[in-house]
């Protein structure tokens, strides 16, 4: 029997998709063009990341851990969790963070929603050891 080694690819509605893809290249680095692995070129169609952990979890219909209007959240893992946010306080964008979301055992959190309100959670791991 095959397995699945990953995710290869996240597909999702958009009022302007073009508008909308801009701006998570230019905000967040991410998308087609963009590559978190410096040994990967980029190219116009992939957006070459690290490999790393990943949660794939469907949550309760009345959760209340992002919006009840929405039927997915994006989770970034990063690096610098401050470095990522830069771009968004220069901007006046709001960043939403909770001291009951980080856990020196599991990491760092904050959320920001793209221009269309999807909502984005930011994951810094905790350091290696």
């Amino acid at each position: 029997m095959g397995h699945v080694k990953g995710i290869g690819g996240l597909f999702f509605r958009a009022k302007d998709p073009e508008a909308l893809g801009k701006w998570y290249r230019e905000r967040l680095g991410v998308g087609g063009g963009c590559s978190a692995d410096a040994s990967v070129p980029p190219n116009q169609w992939v957006w070459n990341v690290t490999a790393g952990p990943l949660v794939f979890a469907p949550f309760k219909a009345d959760t209340d851990y992002f919006p009840a209007d929405r039927q997915h959240m994006l989770n970034l893992r990063v690096d610098d969790l401050d470095a990522v946010l830069a771009p968004f306080r220069e901007a006046g964008d709001e960043i939403i963070t909770n001291p009951e979301w980080d856990d020196p055992a599991v990491g760092r959190f904050a959320r920001v929603h793209d221009p269309e309100g999807n909502p984005i959670e930011l994951w810094e791991p905790p350091a290696s050891e």
